[in-house]
């Protein structure tokens, strides 16, 4: 059951990408159920809010998982598929296949508490030679804002650095944390921020200095913001429809009660960071 053998056994299948596909799994399947191998098997798909069909290009990987697991559901074969991503993850399953929305249990997994973000920080290096301080678990917990991946992001830049201050002086260091969101932004945000066009960034600068920006906010609220600091304002309609432009790219989220969030946790803060000279746009 090698990978060259289930190529055979997909080649040989006629029929769509789908039906070879459903063939393999249906082989493996009824191997592992004769062996009395295996329960099931979970098959996982981190940043899954990246998988997209292209039309323009004939290429459907989305509809295609989809479709395949759907008959193996059907035929209640054991296989679990597990998808994990930002929230744009589940609506785009729903808009790619309707029937998604029963195939799937969706859990939102939200942020850490300020304890769970501190063990989060001190269990990793509990038997590393350096530790952190009271202090810098302090402000990591205030920047990461409870996001695992930020968490980890900035404990490795972190620690990086009080390994090299502590091989050169002897002593410890504090959180060059100016430097790491630099890098932040340079590794995690600017490949987002570059989707959007100008008039899209001053909307997406608006949104940023919204007091509800980090949790969600209405059209509305945003076409009052816009007439308070913007020499631009944005009108309901221009709002709506620009927000359907960048819930395209990745950027806004659509909740089911009409409300909207950034996709992207902390992109407020990203945002605000990139305009210095003060709120008027």
């Amino acid at each position: 059951m090698d990978y060259d053998y289930l190529t055979g056994v997909f080649a040989k299948t006629p029929g769509l990408i789908s039906d070879k596909l459903k063939a393999v799994l249906e082989h493996v399947w009824s191997f592992l159920k004769n062996e009395g191998q295996s329960k099931g098997i979970i098959f996982t798909y981190d940043e899954a809010q990246n998988l997209s069909d292209h039309a323009d290009k004939d290429q459907y990987p989305l509809s295609v998982l989809l479709d395949v697991f759907q008959s193996i559901q059907k035929k209640n074969i054991p296989f679990m598929l597990l998808l994990t991503g930002l929230p744009t993850l589940f609506p785009k399953l729903v808009d790619a296949r309707t029937f998604a929305e029963r195939m799937f249990h969706v859990v939102t997994l939200g942020r850490l508490t300020d304890e769970e973000s501190k063990k989060a920080i001190r269990k990793p290096v509990k038997s590393a030679p350096i530790s952190f301080t009271e202090e810098s678990v302090d402000l990591i917990i205030k920047t990461a804002k409870g996001y695992p991946y930020f968490i980890q992001f900035i404990c490795r830049e972190t620690y990086d650095v009080f390994i090299q201050h502590h091989s050169e002086t002897g002593s410890s260091s504090s959180v060059p944390m100016p430097s790491i969101l630099a890098k932040l932004d340079a590794d995690f945000f600017d490949g987002r921020w570059s989707r959007a066009t100008d008039r899209q960034r001053e909307l997406l600068r608006v949104i940023s200095v919204l007091d509800n920006c980090k949790e969600e906010f209405s059209v509305l609220e945003v076409a009052e913001k816009s007439k308070e600091v913007s020499e631009k304002p944005f009108s309901s309609s221009h709002v709506n429809q620009m927000l359907a432009s960048l819930i395209k790219v990745g950027l806004i989220y659509k909740n089911r009660f009409g409300r909207y969030s950034f996709a992207v946790p902390l992109m407020g803060e990203f945002i605000c960071r990139q305009y210095t000279t003060g709120l008027s746009i």
